[in-house]
Protein backbone atom coordinates (compact mmCIF):
# COMPACT_ATOMS: atom_id res chain seq x y z
CA UNK A 1 0.00 0.00 0.00
CA UNK A 2 1.60 3.30 -1.68
CA UNK A 3 -0.58 5.43 1.04
CA UNK A 4 -2.30 4.96 4.81
CA UNK A 5 -6.14 5.15 4.23
CA UNK A 6 -7.65 8.36 5.18
CA UNK A 7 -11.03 8.16 3.52
CA UNK A 8 -13.18 5.45 3.83
CA UNK A 9 -16.14 5.05 1.54
CA UNK A 10 -19.40 2.93 2.07
CA UNK A 11 -21.63 0.81 -0.43
CA UNK A 12 -25.37 0.94 1.93
CA UNK A 13 -27.52 -1.90 0.00
CA UNK A 14 -26.68 -5.18 1.61
CA UNK A 15 -23.73 -3.42 2.84
CA UNK A 16 -25.78 -1.17 5.62
CA UNK A 17 -29.38 -2.02 5.07
CA UNK A 18 -31.12 -5.54 3.80
CA UNK A 19 -32.70 -5.52 0.24
CA UNK A 20 -34.46 -8.15 -1.21
CA UNK A 21 -37.57 -7.58 -3.47
CA UNK A 22 -38.64 -11.14 -2.89
CA UNK A 23 -40.06 -10.21 0.44
CA UNK A 24 -43.32 -7.94 -0.62
CA UNK A 25 -43.62 -9.81 -4.10
CA UNK A 26 -43.65 -13.20 -1.93
CA UNK A 27 -47.84 -12.51 -1.18
CA UNK A 28 -48.17 -10.61 -4.22
CA UNK A 29 -46.83 -13.72 -6.36
CA UNK A 30 -46.63 -16.36 -4.43
CA UNK A 31 -45.88 -18.95 -6.79
CA UNK A 32 -41.74 -19.00 -6.76
CA UNK A 33 -42.11 -20.43 -10.83
CA UNK A 34 -43.88 -17.14 -11.40
CA UNK A 35 -42.15 -14.75 -9.32
CA UNK A 36 -39.12 -16.09 -10.76
CA UNK A 37 -40.09 -15.26 -14.66
CA UNK A 38 -41.96 -11.99 -13.32
CA UNK A 39 -38.37 -11.01 -12.39
CA UNK A 40 -36.45 -12.32 -15.10
CA UNK A 41 -39.02 -10.95 -17.39
CA UNK A 42 -40.40 -7.58 -16.32
CA UNK A 43 -39.48 -5.78 -13.31
CA UNK A 44 -36.14 -7.19 -14.22
CA UNK A 45 -32.25 -6.16 -12.45
CA UNK A 46 -31.54 -4.29 -15.56
CA UNK A 47 -35.33 -2.46 -15.85
CA UNK A 48 -34.58 -1.22 -12.14
CA UNK A 49 -31.11 -0.20 -12.24
CA UNK A 50 -32.00 2.22 -14.84
CA UNK A 51 -33.99 4.24 -11.75
CA UNK A 52 -30.79 4.12 -10.01
CA UNK A 53 -29.47 5.87 -12.51
CA UNK A 54 -32.36 8.80 -12.86
CA UNK A 55 -34.93 7.41 -14.39
CA UNK A 56 -38.36 8.38 -13.31
CA UNK A 57 -40.45 6.02 -11.75
CA UNK A 58 -43.65 6.58 -13.93
CA UNK A 59 -41.14 6.37 -16.90
CA UNK A 60 -40.39 3.15 -15.81
CA UNK A 61 -43.95 1.78 -15.34
CA UNK A 62 -44.86 2.81 -18.20
CA UNK A 63 -42.49 1.41 -20.35
CA UNK A 64 -42.75 -2.22 -18.70
CA UNK A 65 -46.57 -1.73 -18.57
CA UNK A 66 -46.78 -0.61 -22.40
CA UNK A 67 -45.33 -4.80 -23.03
CA UNK A 68 -47.22 -6.29 -20.30
CA UNK A 69 -50.47 -4.77 -19.85
CA UNK A 70 -52.00 -7.88 -18.05
CA UNK A 71 -48.87 -7.16 -15.13
CA UNK A 72 -49.65 -3.51 -14.04
CA UNK A 73 -50.80 -3.88 -10.56
CA UNK A 74 -47.20 -6.25 -10.12
CA UNK A 75 -45.73 -3.36 -11.94
CA UNK A 76 -46.94 -0.48 -10.23
CA UNK A 77 -46.01 -2.74 -7.07
CA UNK A 78 -42.38 -2.07 -7.14
CA UNK A 79 -42.18 0.89 -6.41
CA UNK A 80 -45.22 1.04 -3.62
CA UNK A 81 -43.75 -1.68 -1.81
CA UNK A 82 -40.27 -0.71 -2.13
CA UNK A 83 -40.22 0.15 1.72
CA UNK A 84 -41.07 -3.48 2.16
CA UNK A 85 -37.70 -4.55 0.41
CA UNK A 86 -35.45 -3.12 2.43
CA UNK A 87 -36.81 -4.38 6.15
CA UNK A 88 -33.79 -4.01 8.58
CA UNK A 89 -30.41 -2.68 8.80
CA UNK A 90 -27.34 -4.31 9.74
CA UNK A 91 -26.38 -3.63 12.92
CA UNK A 92 -23.36 -4.89 13.27
CA UNK A 93 -21.64 -3.47 9.79
CA UNK A 94 -23.71 -0.20 10.94
CA UNK A 95 -21.42 -0.35 14.31
CA UNK A 96 -18.39 -0.23 12.61
CA UNK A 97 -19.21 2.63 10.24
CA UNK A 98 -20.81 5.07 13.36
CA UNK A 99 -17.65 3.96 15.26
CA UNK A 100 -14.97 5.36 12.56
CA UNK A 101 -17.07 8.20 12.34
CA UNK A 102 -16.62 8.49 16.33
CA UNK A 103 -12.77 8.25 16.21
CA UNK A 104 -13.20 11.06 13.32
CA UNK A 105 -12.44 9.30 10.35
CA UNK A 106 -13.41 10.62 6.96
CA UNK A 107 -16.43 8.49 5.72
CA UNK A 108 -18.54 9.21 3.17
CA UNK A 109 -20.88 6.50 1.25
CA UNK A 110 -21.48 5.67 -2.51
CA UNK A 111 -24.73 3.84 -3.70
CA UNK A 112 -26.62 2.80 -6.91
CA UNK A 113 -29.89 4.06 -5.01
CA UNK A 114 -33.22 5.85 -6.80
CA UNK A 115 -33.26 9.63 -5.75
CA UNK A 116 -36.33 9.02 -4.14
CA UNK A 117 -36.30 5.98 -2.53
CA UNK A 118 -32.37 7.47 -0.81
CA UNK A 119 -34.22 10.04 0.45
CA UNK A 120 -36.55 7.76 1.97
CA UNK A 121 -34.54 5.22 3.36
CA UNK A 122 -32.35 8.40 4.82
CA UNK A 123 -35.77 9.21 6.91
CA UNK A 124 -36.37 5.68 7.96
CA UNK A 125 -32.88 4.76 8.93
CA UNK A 126 -30.98 7.89 10.78
CA UNK A 127 -27.37 6.78 10.38
CA UNK A 128 -27.81 7.39 6.50
CA UNK A 129 -27.11 11.07 7.73
CA UNK A 130 -24.11 10.42 10.05
CA UNK A 131 -21.38 10.36 7.61
CA UNK A 132 -19.64 13.69 5.68
CA UNK A 133 -21.60 12.82 2.31
CA UNK A 134 -22.99 10.84 -0.36
CA UNK A 135 -22.95 10.37 -3.98
CA UNK A 136 -26.02 8.83 -4.82
CA UNK A 137 -26.38 7.14 -8.65
CA UNK A 138 -29.91 8.66 -9.21
CA UNK A 139 -28.78 12.03 -8.46
CA UNK A 140 -25.75 11.87 -10.92
CA UNK A 141 -27.00 9.91 -13.96
CA UNK A 142 -24.10 7.24 -13.17
CA UNK A 143 -24.21 3.88 -12.01
CA UNK A 144 -21.44 1.54 -10.09
CA UNK A 145 -19.35 0.41 -11.23
CA UNK A 146 -18.93 3.06 -14.41
CA UNK A 147 -15.25 4.85 -13.20
CA UNK A 148 -17.06 8.05 -14.06
CA UNK A 149 -18.95 7.72 -10.76
CA UNK A 150 -16.01 7.07 -8.64
CA UNK A 151 -14.49 9.83 -10.15
CA UNK A 152 -17.21 12.06 -9.45
CA UNK A 153 -17.33 11.34 -5.89
CA UNK A 154 -13.84 11.37 -5.75
CA UNK A 155 -13.78 15.41 -7.00
CA UNK A 156 -16.84 16.03 -4.70
CA UNK A 157 -15.56 14.87 -1.16
CA UNK A 158 -11.25 15.62 -2.78
CA UNK A 159 -10.31 12.44 -1.82
CA UNK A 160 -7.23 11.08 -3.13
CA UNK A 161 -7.42 7.75 -4.35
CA UNK A 162 -4.33 5.69 -2.95
CA UNK A 163 -5.83 7.00 0.41
CA UNK A 164 -8.95 5.74 -0.18
CA UNK A 165 -10.99 2.22 0.60
CA UNK A 166 -13.98 1.06 -0.61
CA UNK A 167 -16.14 -1.53 1.16
CA UNK A 168 -19.18 -2.83 -1.21
CA UNK A 169 -20.86 -6.45 -1.92
CA UNK A 170 -20.77 -6.47 -5.27
CA UNK A 171 -17.46 -7.92 -7.00
CA UNK A 172 -17.83 -5.66 -10.45
CA UNK A 173 -18.44 -2.59 -7.89
CA UNK A 174 -15.06 -3.28 -6.08
CA UNK A 175 -13.26 -3.75 -9.74
CA UNK A 176 -14.76 -0.32 -10.66
CA UNK A 177 -12.89 1.26 -7.79
CA UNK A 178 -10.04 -0.35 -7.93
CA UNK A 179 -9.99 0.47 -11.65
CA UNK A 180 -10.55 4.29 -10.26
CA UNK A 181 -6.84 3.83 -8.63
CA UNK A 182 -8.57 3.60 -5.00
CA UNK A 183 -8.32 0.41 -2.81
CA UNK A 184 -11.69 -2.08 -1.95
CA UNK A 185 -12.59 -4.73 -0.47
CA UNK A 186 -15.73 -7.20 -1.12
CA UNK A 187 -18.33 -6.94 1.79
CA UNK A 188 -19.26 -10.57 2.88
CA UNK A 189 -20.08 -9.69 6.88
CA UNK A 190 -18.95 -7.45 9.66
CA UNK A 191 -16.44 -9.92 10.84
CA UNK A 192 -14.74 -10.03 7.50
CA UNK A 193 -14.98 -6.07 7.14
CA UNK A 194 -13.02 -5.44 10.60
CA UNK A 195 -10.16 -7.97 9.42
CA UNK A 196 -10.09 -6.27 6.16
CA UNK A 197 -10.07 -3.23 7.54
CA UNK A 198 -6.98 -3.99 9.90
CA UNK A 199 -5.14 -5.36 7.28
CA UNK A 200 -5.12 -1.65 5.43
CA UNK A 201 -4.29 -0.51 9.16
CA UNK A 202 -7.58 1.12 9.73
CA UNK A 203 -8.99 -1.00 13.25
CA UNK A 204 -12.31 -0.17 14.87
CA UNK A 205 -13.47 -0.70 18.57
Amino acid sequence: MTASIRHIVFDIGKVLIHYDPNIPYSRLIPDAAERKWFFDNVCTHDWNIEQDRGRTWPDAEALLIETHPTREEHIRAFRKYWHEMVPHAYEDSVAIMEALIAEGRDVTMLTNFASDTFREAQKRFAFLRKPRGVTVSGDVGLIKPDIAIYETHMRSFNLEPAATIFIDDAPANVEGARAAGWNAVLFTGADKLRSDLADYGVRTR
